[in-house]
């Protein structure tokens, strides 16, 4: 029998004195093992075809693949001594093609990893993003069209936790808007690490509601806010925002509307006063920037502000406020006492009032109004306006676009937003909020006793104070409490003391008042305060309380039962706190 030189199949069993060539195809990231295992296939291929003149050999080339079904067969090659050439041209043929297999399942090894790089993101539904809200279910948050888990990055956020838990299950945008620092290349580095998937692009928003409903034109909310009731729209800042600036910034100015939001067109826009002798004044945009321009800060407080902590008590009337019923801007406009006395009104002997309709309506067309005494309106101390600019914008469209009265040291439902008419009459406003709301009455009368005439409406509002950090039911650290709040009296009554207690009332201590200067009997806007005070190292509760006192040496009364009344306005107890101390 002719010597032989034998080409075995892939996968062969290995015999003594057999090649083995081991190197693995994939896991690899250094180098090419294919083309090094080639290069050794083709060098000693082309010497085995040369030295085959005594015995029988056999090369056996075994690759390691991620696949293990890639299981390469193919026959065994012969060759004689009778034709040398041939067998040569053979050889290189037999091993350039394993040497392709070996390159096509290289390349495969390769390709397996980076297409798991680049498969397809996961896509989410915003209602699915939507219901991930707490460290039960995940926190996610969306920004464009990208989704988030921020479960382990809560408690690393520089703001601290509850101020990124305010956007759990919903977009950043709203909160990156109201501080811009977020938006910043190494932030987005940071994000982008703990991105989950996209957002479906077939996930629409929430359908528009029907043109028949009058509040289908309403504007668009800020998702930070606490909604107390959607139509009207009724909503709040959560608390440790509220005091996170002395001027609260418009998206989370507390929102307080009876009716529909009208969208009112600044062009066509009219103002008209009412004369003394029936006479209209009818004035355009452009007529009320004629007039001096006045700036003032003012805090709006809602008269409902805290009725929650009244419903504790016992059932009442009105939307559930809790403490962010309360805001304060820099408001621009005409001085009510300008434009009045453009019209022909001057101070008179009898009693008159100025009364506001606004151009929001109820579908039987009835407008929201209110009024105040001329006495308040005609004295330039008194500073009240027609303000057309809120924090140095237009207004938004919910605090009243285009124009709207600010009343200073009054209680907010005075403040008549979408304004359409001014007159003097001598009676106060005949409408329903005038004269059958926003009244205070005692703890004795229900809804069967009730007389609404026999009580005056409200005009300033009583000292107040609040707690806006910790939160109630918040655990703290131990040795040192930092507290913060808000404080403010109405009729330009200001703050000059805020007394807080960790042992509910038992011992005090006087905060820090923070905030502009104010001066007397114009002090029209809040002050923020705050406290460090030592926490007992045996003490594992605290029963935070914080009251105010006004110039007046007014002071909040300790407890909800002697002012409870049927509506639950002018809640202004002393605020409590519950919190635990960390061990």
């Amino acid at each position: 029998m002719p010597n032989v030189t034998t080409l075995a199949p892939p996968l062969c069993q290995p015999t003594p004195g057999a090649l083995q060539v081991k190197q693995p195809l994939c896991g690899r990231r250094t180098g090419s093992p294919t083309m090094l295992l080639l290069h050794r296939a083709v060098v000693l291929g082309l010497r085995q075809t040369c030295r085959f003149k005594s015995f029988p050999s056999r090369l056996c080339i075994q690759a390691c693949s991620t696949n293990d079904s890639f299981q390469p067969q193919g026959p065994s090659l012969t060759f004689s001594r009778d034709d040398c050439s041939t067998r040569r041209w053979r050889v290189m043929g037999a091993l350039l093609g394993l040497g392709a297999v070996l390159a096509y399942q290289d390349h495969r090894c390769r390709e397996l990893p980076r297409r798991e790089e680049i498969k397809s993101p996961r896509i989410y539904t915003r209602e699915e993003v939507k219901s991930h809200r707490s460290p039960e279910t995940r926190i996610w948050v969306t920004l464009g069209s990208e989704v988030f888990d921020v479960t382990e990055f809560v408690d690393l956020h520089p703001g601290g936790s509850s101020k990124l838990m305010l956007a759990a299950g919903g977009p950043l945008e709203p909160f990156w808007a109201l501080y811009a620092v977020h938006n910043q290349s190494h932030v987005r580095e940071i994000l982008a690490q703990y991105k989950i998937g996209e957002l479906s692009p077939e996930d629409k928003l929430p359908s528009t509601l029907e043109t028949s409903d009058p509040y289908a034109d309403d504007p668009v909310r800020h998702p930070v806010l606490k909604v107390n009731s959607q139509r009207p729209f009724n909503a709040e800042p959560p608390p440790e925002l509220l005091t996170e600036n002395y001027i609260t910034p418009n998206p989370i100015f507390f929102t307080r509307n009876h009716l529909p939001v009208p969208n009112l067109d600044p062009v066509t826009y009219r103002l008209h006063i009412v004369g003394p002798r029936g006479q209209s004044l009818s004035l355009s945009l452009d007529d009320l920037y004629q007039f001096p321009k006045h700036e003032i800060t003012v805090t709006l407080q809602c008269a409902g502000n805290r009725r929650s902590e009244m419903s504790q008590l016992k059932e009442v009337r009105g939307l559930e406020w809790s403490i962010g019923a309360i805001s304060t801007a820099r408001w621009a406009g005409a001085r009510l006492c300008d434009v009045l006395a453009k019209a022909g009104h001057q101070l008179c002997e009898t009693e008159a009032h100025v009364c506001f309709e606004g151009l929001d309506s109820d579908p039987t067309g009835t407008a929201y109004g209110a009024s105040i005494p001329l006495s308040r309106a005609m004295n330039p101390e008194a500073e009240v306006l027609l303000a057309y600019e809120m924090n140095g914008q237009p207004l938004p469209r919910d605090h009243g676009f285009p124009v709207r009265v600010v009343v200073p040291g009054v209680v907010g439902a005075r403040h008549v937003k979408w304004l359409g008419k001014v007159s003097v009459e001598p009676e106060e406003s005949y409408s329903h909020w005038q004269r059958r709301d926003y009244k205070g009455f005692s703890p004795s009368v229900d809804w069967d006793t009730v007389d609404f005439d026999s009580a005056p409406s409200i005009q300033e509002l009583p000292v107040q104070s609040a707690i806006t950090e910790p939160k109630d039911g918040e655990m703290v650290e131990s040795g040192e409490v930092t507290v913060k709040g808000y404080a403010w009296s109405g009729g330009g009554r200001a703050v000059i003391r805020v007394d807080v207690s960790l042992d509910g009332g038992l011992t005090w201590q006087v905060a820090e008042l923070d905030g502009e200067e104010q001066c007397p009997r114009k002090a029209w806007a809040w002050r923020l305060w705050q406290l460090q005070a030592h926490v007992p190292a045996e003490k594992k509760e605290l029963n935070i309380v914080c009251k105010a006192v006004d110039d007046s040496y007014n002071v909040q009364p300790d407890t909800v039962a002697p002012i409870w009344n049927l509506r639950g306005v002018l809640s202004n107890a002393w605020h409590r706190v519950y919190v635990r101390v960390a061990p």
